[in-house]
């Protein structure tokens, strides 16, 4: 069986929890403090339907949080009508999220019941397993945020590439090859490991979807394929469907998380000013954890974003120090002793 170990970083403006397998990052969590409650997975609030889409395609529903309205994509329902709902996938590219129905309601949008937070998620996927905190969870943090950002990956001779479209998550397989192999062996062990790696950085990155993966060789048996990719999406609510004469294989992911850049840096990279803030005070927080010799550990800052950081040194330590220099250029961070 393998090895499961979980990391818990709860940090000044976002929470993070990874699970690894074997040593390597395979799940994230992450919550931010922006972050509506009311929309995160699992969460059920009391909702008011807005709108209908015509032939009973679904209903617009108001959860008290503003706009982007939740969506709810079936059962009978009537503008006005309050309803209990409860999320089973978060937002995303500007849509809210979707619920489903759990039953009628009464008085104004609220949440009733938040969703797991992020130790929650941690407990249900690595069971009896203790988090590791403190320094070591910022470095594996670290690790599994460079992770998720890389679209493409190296190991051995494989090259994987995973991107995602408006209309797809796309996955390119290459293999260098090895001389004195049988061709198909080499080419099916070659997608037996794609299909894992890509699996794995796609659950990362959670996304869902349509994906299109193109393998190593074309005219690919079909039995082994479909063996291989079976393994590597299990439990994952996978459909698959062909694998074409050209070595593609499609399938479908469900949604269920706002997607992992989304997240981090908003939709169109509105809370990305914001993640580097917080990326830098994590940087303080690891010196600090790391250095007990040094009486001071500062951060200097841009003297434009002192005043937004000052919020989040808060409790780390008293000897933490957030400084403002003017000749930092907007974005740049430096960690100083002293």
């Amino acid at each position: 069986m393998s090895s499961l170990e979980t990391f818990l970083d709860e940090a000044p403006g976002e929470t993070w929890g990874v699970v690894c397998q074997d040593g390597e990052p395979c799940r994230i969590f992450l919550s931010r403090d922006e972050d509506q409650p009311a929309n995160r997975l699992e969460a059920s609030s009391i909702g008011r339907v807005t709108a209908l889409l015509p032939g009973g395609g679904g209903a617009f529903v108001d959860l008290g949080t503003g706009e982007p309205f939740g969506f709810l994509p079936k059962g009978a329902a009537a503008v006005g009508e309050a309803v209990h709902v409860a999320v089973t996938a978060e937002p995303r590219g500007g849509k809210g999220p979707t619920l489903k129905r759990i039953g009628t309601g009464e008085g104004p949008p609220r949440l009733l019941k938040p969703g797991p937070d992020v130790g929650e998620w941690l407990a249900r996927a690595a069971p009896g397993v203790e988090p590791g905190t403190g320094a070591v969870a910022i470095e594996v943090v670290r690790e599994a945020r460079e992770l998720q950002l890389a679209t493409t990956f190296f190991e051995g001779g494989l090259d994987v590439a995973v991107e995602r479209t408006r209309a797809m998550v796309t996955v390119d397989i290459d293999h260098a090859g090895e001389a004195g192999r049988d061709g198909m062996s080499a080419r099916l062990a070659a997608n037996r490991r794609g299909l894992t790696l890509a699996a794995r950085r796609i659950a990362l990155k959670n996304w869902g979807g349509l994906v299109a993966i193109d393998l190593v060789g074309t005219a690919l048996p079909p039995e082994p394929v479909m063996a291989a990719a079976k393994i590597s999406f299990q439990d994952t609510g996978v459909t698959f469907g062909p694998l074409s004469r050209f070595g593609v294989l499609q399938l479908s992911l469900p949604w269920t998380r706002a997607p992992f850049e989304e997240s981090l840096f908003g939709v169109s990279g509105t809370r990305r000013k914001r993640a580097n803030q917080i990326e830098a005070v994590r940087t303080l927080r690891h010196a600090l954890a790391t250095d007990r010799t040094s009486p001071w550990v500062t951060l200097a800052v841009p003297k434009g974003e002192r005043e937004d950081m000052d919020a989040l040194i808060v409790g780390i330590g008293p000897r933490a120090r957030l400084v403002a220099d003017p000749d930092l250029a907007a974005g740049t961070y430096e960690l100083r002793e002293g």
